[in-house]
């Protein structure tokens, strides 16, 4: 092991490079999918005939599909119908389907979770469909995703080393250029990317755990309120 050649400046400044490639692309895969798969979420709440079923069709066909799969497909298939796209483009495409399709999921099951008797008062009185949704179901179901969907962000930060298949410039990649200099370099050089991983991911994980505990005393303290037209301003 080699832990002074391997963290030379140059090789710390051109993994640090991949590292901000690698955030870069999940931030961006992170905000696409959460608004994607958050509108699939809702759209196959509101059990929309026809709409529905294809969404259905389309989530769990992806879900059941393997990321690596996705990643192939949209930068070596997708250019086979005339669609080519560079490989960061390519990478953030396939994580957003995949990661949107999941976190639709995430979000039909905690609108799900939002007790019937609830949304029958609100209707009883006075308030649309809309109404109830945007008013009574969305804030409550929003606080209970939150935790799922931190951790479905981790799991997401963390496949992006999956783009080092397509040679996208991420972490990775970076790491195994460096680790062809010399053999003596791999180990310091994966432990520098496991800590940098870690670092990011456990500051997620904290956060994810701090927002489930606040949400669960949240809940503790609210089991026996009933939201009506009346306390919506509360």
């Amino acid at each position: 092991m080699d832990f002074i050649g391997a963290y030379t400046a140059d090789h710390l400044i051109f993994l640090l490079k991949g590292f901000l490639i690698t955030l870069e692309v999940a931030i961006i895969s992170i905000i696409l999918s959460f608004l994607i798969g958050g509108a699939i979420g809702i759209l196959r709440y509101a059990k929309i005939p026809v709409l529905s079923q294809v969404l259905m069709l389309v989530v769990e066909t992806i879900r059941n599909l393997p990321l690596l799969l996705i990643i192939f497909f949209t930068y070596f298939a997708l250019p086979e119908i005339g669609i080519k796209l560079e490989i960061k483009t390519a990478a953030i495409a396939a994580l957003t389907i995949f990661e949107a399709a999941m976190l639709s999921e995430i979000v039909r099951s905690g609108l799900l979770s939002i007790e019937k008797g609830q949304i029958e008062a609100a209707r009883s009185s006075g308030l649309t469909y809309m109404q109830t949704l945007q008013y009574i179901v969305l804030p409550q179901a929003l606080r209970r995703m939150v935790p799922p969907i931190v951790s479905q962000f981790i799991s997401l930060l963390k496949d992006t080393s999956l783009a080092v298949i397509i040679a996208l410039p991420e972490l990775m990649h970076n790491a195994q250029i460096i680790n062809g200099q010399s053999i003596n370099y791999t180990i310091p050089t994966f432990l520098l990317i496991a800590l940098l991983y870690f670092l990011v991911n456990f500051t997620l994980s904290l956060l994810a755990k701090q927002l489930e505990t606040a949400q669960t005393d949240k809940k503790a303290k609210s089991k026996t309120s009933v939201y009506t037209p009346q306390n919506l301003q509360a």
